[in-house]
């Protein structure tokens, strides 16, 4: 049974076999946690998963691994080609359907136009995911894991960047993939900090993406939206050129005027998405 990439899906297969072999060196599962994989395709990456002693920090054993594809074709081809312990398929939209129950290890080839999404559905249930290793466009990839505090960093590295920390992996040429993008890919790794962040995501996201809604403006003018006294020293700068020290007295700031924010609902929703991904 063949499977036909989709270009409507965003569809690039990979068919480069020491490329897989690096990603999924990459993760590293703990024992207890499972394996999620988005966007499965043809299962180079999910053959390597699936299986016993596959991951050194578990030792032996064999880590369950579920796997989310949407195209109903890539589905049956892999429910016709890989049968192995502990391996769960799910056909379906990873926007849309449950996390497996428990901690769970990340990992995917990202469509090009759904990486912004995907991460940030990874944001909201980021208690649940420790890490993830995925393979992205190599300028996401990089915008992503820029550190924060520079004209490269934006809305997503920001938030990334409270919650996990990020590691640029390696590059990925075009030749790896069939059909071959136009585009360089690139992988990244990203691991929970712990003990995570207090601040509220709501309140978080909130005033991170009014701060890069006008990155250009200074903050004064950028948060101004958002009615609550800044600190002096931060009201003249720009997002660009804030640490996540500088966006934490930030959001303190505008809950000491706006306190009911830390109980506002943290969902993204789905019209939000485009815009967020952009900033």
């Amino acid at each position: 049974m063949s499977v036909r990439p989709k270009k409507h899906l965003g569809q690039h297969f990979l068919i480069d076999m020491r490329a897989a072999d690096r990603i999924v060196a990459l993760l590293e599962p703990e024992p207890g946690e499972t394996v999620l994989e988005v966007g499965p395709g043809k299962g180079v990456l999910t053959t390597r998963l699936v299986g016993p002693g596959v991951f050194p920090g578990v030792g032996a054993a064999t880590v369950p691994v579920t796997a989310v594809e949407y195209d109903s074709e890539a589905a049956a081809y892999l429910r016709q080609t890989l049968v192995a312990p502990q391996f769960t398929l799910i056909e379906g939209d990873f926007m849309q359907v449950p996390l497996p129950a428990g901690p769970v290890a990340f990992i995917g080839n990202l469509p090009y136009n759904l990486t912004s999404p995907i991460l940030f559905r990874v944001l909201e249930h980021r208690h649940q995911i420790r890490q993830g290793v995925v393979m992205v466009q190599r300028e996401v990839a990089q915008r992503i894991c820029a550190p924060v505090g520079t004209r490269e960093c934006g809305l997503l590295s920001v938030l990334m960047a409270f919650h996990y920390r990020l590691e640029y992996g390696f590059t990925v040429p075009p030749g790896a993939f069939f059909p071959p993008p136009r585009v360089q890919s690139a992988v990244f790794r990203f691991t929970r900090v712990e003990p995570p962040p207090t601040l509220p995501f709501a309140a978080l996201l909130r005033v991170v993406k009014a701060a890069f809604n006008q990155r250009r403006k200074m903050l004064s003018n950028a948060l101004s939206c958002l009615q609550f006294p800044l600190p002096p020293d931060l009201a003249s700068r720009r997002a660009e050129q804030l640490s996540l020290e500088d966006f934490a007295r930030l959001v303190n700031a505008y809950l000491e005027t706006h306190p009911q924010a830390a109980s506002a609902p943290a969902r993204l929703l789905p019209q939000e998405l485009d815009a967020l991904a952009q900033l």
